[in-house]
């Protein structure tokens, strides 16, 4: 499977593995298109329950029944990578200022700074690329220190440098007339931003 590269280890239990977990499946379908193991593997899972959250995931697991992998590679490349200049930014920079490489990333570094989360050198994407803060709130969410694993640390960066932008990148992609299976993955996404955001708001 894809994995994002930021320099912490990764510590996946607790009560809140499923958040974890779920933050982990996005950054891995985000930052790279799924290989085939991938996709096999949410497919099938069965899952109970309603509300927003299940339902989007079901929409997945229809999503990665219906597509290969080489389907998944393609309409990520023809979304994210383009020739020249991308269809959809999936950088928080973009969404915040209009730009890349703009002040919200020098804010994010310096909180990641502070955080004791670093970006390795050969990791491609910059810092505010939505797959690396889900992987940076999965870590949150599962690292035994007390500052990291404080649902207020959680609340401020995920406040900070996610909600404001998240729900306009999901709406991007679900709108896009080519996306297909990343039209279910932002689906997911955006379910997922507002159960964690209304969490955060009863907090």
């Amino acid at each position: 499977m894809n994995e994002m590269s930021l320099h912490f280890e990764r510590k996946d239990e607790g009560e809140e593995a499923a958040r974890a977990e779920l933050y982990a499946v996005l950054a891995m379908l985000f930052y790279a298109p799924p290989m085939q193991d991938l996709l096999d593997e949410i497919g099938p899972t069965p899952v109970e329950g309603d509300g927003i959250l299940v339902e989007a995931w079901r929409g997945l697991q229809q999503a990665c029944r219906d597509t290969s992998a080489d389907q998944a590679r393609d309409e990520y490349e023809t979304l994210f990578i383009g020739v020249g200049k991308p269809e959809l930014f999936l950088y928080g920079s973009y969404y915040l200022s209009g730009f890349m490489m703009e002040k919200p990333l020098a804010n994010l570094r310096a909180d990641l700074a502070q955080l004791g989360v670093e970006r390795v050198d050969d990791m491609p994407e910059s810092e505010d690329h939505f797959a690396a803060l889900c992987d940076v709130m999965r870590f949150l969410i599962t690292s035994e220190e007390v500052l990291h694993g404080s649902i207020a640390t959680q609340k401020e960066f995920f406040t900070t440098h996610i909600q404001p932008w998240a729900d306009r990148m999901c709406d991007a992609i679900r709108h896009h007339p080519q996306a297909r299976f990343y039209r279910a993955v932002a689906a997911l996404a955006q379910a997922f931003i507002a159960v964690e955001a209304q969490a955060f708001d009863m907090s």
